[in-house]
């Protein structure tokens, strides 16, 4: 059964099959989270993300960790916040599912997921933990065959909203 845990760390140094990384669509690096995977990764991760075509909102890409303890990256590009109504919930649940079903097809069995778009997107974090939580709790129940989904927060404002999330 697979198995959802909260961490506050940093998400670059958890070995897990992979890491989710909260990127732009040009996969080629950025800010937060995305700055971070890429520094801690090398110049290897940005080569073999400029073969991959960039990514759109909602989707997932994989590549190799480098030199990151994590096996592997999976690539997914979030919302930008607008006020909710321009489709961010539905784009945002579509990064998770996109993520988790990559990581099934790869046979990965541990996956750490940050707080996708809650940085420079502007995505309110209580409501983007739930998002996160629900399509999660929405993918074991349809058969997961992940051993262990971790939702690492990088502070407390983030760890409490996945805690109240998860009840």
């Amino acid at each position: 059964m697979t198995g959802v845990s909260i961490i506050q760390g940093d998400i670059t140094e958890l070995e897990v099959d992979a890491i989710v990384n909260a990127a732009n669509s040009s996969l080629l690096g950025g800010s937060g989270v995305d700055g971070a995977i890429h520094r801690a990764a090398g110049r290897g991760l940005v080569a073999q993300c400029r073969t991959l075509g960039g990514c759109e909102t909602g989707e997932a890409k994989i590549t190799g960790g480098y030199r990151l303890p994590a096996r592997s990256v999976i690539h997914t590009v979030g919302p930008v916040w607008h006020g909710g109504d321009q489709g961010e919930p539905e784009l945002l649940a579509s990064c998770y599912r996109s993520s988790l079903t990559l990581a099934e097809e790869h046979n990965l069995k541990t996956i750490a997921f940050p707080a996708i778009s809650c940085g420079v997107y502007g995505y309110p974090i209580p409501q983007a933990a739930k998002i996160a939580v629900d399509t999660i709790r929405q993918h074991i129940e349809h058969g997961s065959q992940l051993d262990e989904i971790i939702l690492v927060a990088y502070n407390d404002e983030t760890a409490n909203a996945y805690r109240q999330a998860v009840g």
